[in-house]
């Protein structure tokens, strides 16, 4: 059961990975009603595999693996911790950007970004991904017993 979990987690985590790249991707580019759905998509994608990561990481903590105990005595814990939340925080301006366009895209209009706003946009993901890597490299860390305190 312990290896079950584990693999749901890392899929989650690749899933909400490759998902912020193909938004990354798609909102570099032109936008067509067609670019727009997908970017929806993905977005829903990285909601949903961010739920699952989440999900499935308190039930490792709490009912496998080492115990809460280890993992609230570990600095890179407690960082994965914020920088998950922070780039949740971060997801929710792309997220209600994209659900502004349901109405647009029902009646088969693309949305229309202006520059400032593409760019703002942009930076968020920026920063969401640089939360990731950060996030990962906690992992790496907290793995192999780096951080633990009394």
């Amino acid at each position: 059961m312990i290896s079950l979990f584990a693999f749901l987690h890392h899929v989650a985590a690749f899933a909400l990975v490759a998902t912020l790249a193909v938004e990354f991707v798609l909102i570099r580019g032109e936008l067509d009603a067609r670019s727009a759905r997908r970017l929806q998509l993905a977005d829903l994608v990285f909601g949903l595999s961010s739920g699952v990561v989440l999900l499935v990481g308190l039930l490792r903590v709490f009912q496998f693996e080492k115990g809460a105990a280890y993992y609230f005595h570990s600095a890179p814990f407690l960082a994965k911790l914020v920088l998950f939340a922070a780039v949740g925080l971060l997801s929710i301006i792309p997220t209600r950007e994209f659900l502004s366009w349901r109405n647009g895209l029902k009646q088969g209009h693309a949305p229309v970004l202006s520059a400032q706003k593409r760019r703002r946009l942009l930076a968020v993901m920026h920063w969401e991904l640089v939360g990731v890597v950060l996030i990962l490299l906690c992992a790496a860390l907290l793995a192999r017993g780096v951080g633990q305190f009394s």
